[in-house]
């Protein structure tokens, strides 16, 4: 199983040196470096690594707020390892589920063993996703009139949605993300089109090349600009979501509009 990792440090010596070590791991590909916060969260949104080496303290934004930021924007979350020259971090790093926490410089037997974890907790997860998809498979092996259920990821916990309950899916950066009353998560379909395959076609409507709603989970449709409309939709935050142009045809003869 390869690891893809990013390195986040604001001193360009510690980046390389981190590097340099990181050779001696074949399983390890180091797809990107980032010099703040800011560019942590944006390089964890484009390139979505496996594991992040992070530094703590960095003008700005420091380690903890690249976190915060990234779960407000509802990223799926890569394995974080805090890397520091000061030990005082080191609680507070694993309230936020840091895989593990190293200090400078960095030996490398401790290297070693935070690797080792990290694969341990991606075999782990991976085993998890099988065990769901092959329970999913044997849910939808039984009559139609079984509801259909969906594996959605959200923090470190793995849950069978039923699809009736899915109020609406996104994709961002490249990831689907699912939104029920209770819960806001992650899929593991790759695309809207893999995801809506496996949905009720009577049900679910690609509104948006980017969304997917329940029908029956709409709660508003407003009017917007040039003759558009958005759908206000039944989750907490009674998101709206706009209607392409190709779609709104098929809006009006639904509602009659």
């Amino acid at each position: 199983m390869k690891i893809s990792a990013l390195i986040v440090d604001d001193e360009q010596p510690a980046r390389d040196e981190l590097a340099y070590q990181l050779k001696d791991f074949p399983d390890v590909s180091i797809v990107g470096q980032g010099k703040n916060g800011v560019e942590a969260v944006s390089l964890v949104r484009e390139l979505g690594p496996d594991l992040v080496f992070m530094d703590v303290q960095m003008p700005g934004l420091d380690g903890f707020g690249v976190i915060k930021k990234l779960l407000d924007r509802n990223t799926r979350l890569p394995y974080f390892v805090f890397v520091t020259a000061y030990d005082h971090y080191a609680v507070r790093a694993f309230e936020v589920n840091a895989v593990d926490y190293l200090l400078k410089p960095i030996e490398r037997n401790r290297l070693e063993k935070a690797l080792q974890r990290v694969r341990g907790m991606m075999e782990a997860s991976a085993s998890a996703f099988q065990k769901l998809d092959r329970l999913v498979n044997m849910i939808g092996e039984r009559p139609a009139a079984q509801s259909s259920k969906l594996v959605v990821k959200s923090g470190t916990r793995m849950v069978l949605v039923d699809s009736s309950d899915i109020i609406y899916a996104t994709i961002e950066d490249g990831v689907i993300r699912i939104v029920t009353k209770d819960l806001d998560g992650h899929s593991n379909f790759r695309t809207v089109e893999e995801l809506q395959g496996n949905l009720d076609p009577n049900v679910f409507w690609r509104v948006h090349r980017s969304y997917l709603v329940n029908i029956n989970r709409i709660k508003e449709v407003v009017p917007w600009f040039k003759s558009s409309y958005q759908l206000k939709m039944q989750d907490r935050k009674e998101t709206e979501i706009p209607v392409s142009r190709a779609q709104t045809r098929k809006l009006r003869e639904l509602l009659n509009l």
